[in-house]
């Protein structure tokens, strides 16, 4: 394979392209497990029908694991919006759609998502009190089982030339509560500094989704201890800021 091309780098992988193939290149340090498991739910929500990149193969190359899938050719919403800042809202909309699409499907084999954010808010640094408060919140928000992306924001939607929606990066999906989900993309907005991006988000997802602002929010804290446990010093401070924020208006 022609590692030549770099398309992206993240903290703990490589991303390149070669040919009609996209290659993920994960550090050393990077768990088997993790990998395999990224591997195994994106093979289970290509089954769903929904448009994303195929799996072709799992692999190591120079003693570093890595996931093979389909080269989706186009520009990112996230690029789209810089490009063109006076059609934000235009955009935000579409993310909205492609969000609400992947929240009408069900995946019956993915993790559910309350176990998963069960097991990381046990993970964190805050307080035992803490950590009882968000477990006691979380197994009283309303069980469902929708597709959830879990990292679903703009970097993560390929526009194709004729328009197409591609959903990539689902190594965190799960089934759960689609409010969830959202208020995850939330916050994703605020991380990168885009507060009006994250309100107009809320916003346009309650609207559409009829959905009270309410009940997205009620998630935030729970979501934001979740998260917390992995990413930088200061994104964890960001997000553990939000853990005390009980009641909005």
């Amino acid at each position: 394979m022609n590692l030549d091309r770099v398309i992206a780098v993240r903290n703990t992988k490589t991303v390149y392209r070669d040919g009609d193939k996209c290659i993920k290149v994960f550090n050393d340090t990077y768990k088997k497990s993790e990998v395999l498991n990224e591997a195994l739910n994106q093979s289970m929500v290509e089954e769903t029908g929904i448009n994303m990149p195929r799996l072709k193969e799992v692999l190591m190359i120079d003693g570093k694991w890595s996931i093979v899938s389909e080269y989706i050719n186009g520009k990112t919403l996230a690029q789209m919006m810089e490009e063109e800042p006076e059609k934000k809202r235009e955009y935000i909309e579409k993310l909205v759609d492609i969000q609400l699409d992947i929240h009408s499907r069900t995946c019956p084999m993915l993790r559910k998502l309350k176990d998963k954010m069960n097991s990381k808010i046990s993970q964190t640094d805050l307080n035992a009190t803490t950590r009882y408060d968000l477990h006691t919140r979380l197994e009283g928000m309303p069980k469902h089982y929708k597709l959830c992306h879990g990292d679903f924001n703009p970097s993560n939607v390929i526009i194709t030339d004729d328009g197409t929606p591609y959903i990539i990066d689902w190594a965190h999906a799960t089934q759960g509560n689609a409010s969830a989900d959202a208020a995850r993309t939330y916050l994703c907005f605020w991380l990168d500094g885009d507060i009006e991006g994250a309100d107009m988000y809320l916003d346009i997802f309650c609207e559409k989704s009829n959905t009270a602002k309410q009940y997205v929010q009620k998630w935030m804290p729970i979501v934001a201890a979740s998260q917390s446990v992995k990413g930088n010093a200061k994104e964890r401070e960001f997000l553990l800021s939000w853990v005390d924020v009980v009641d909005y208006m």
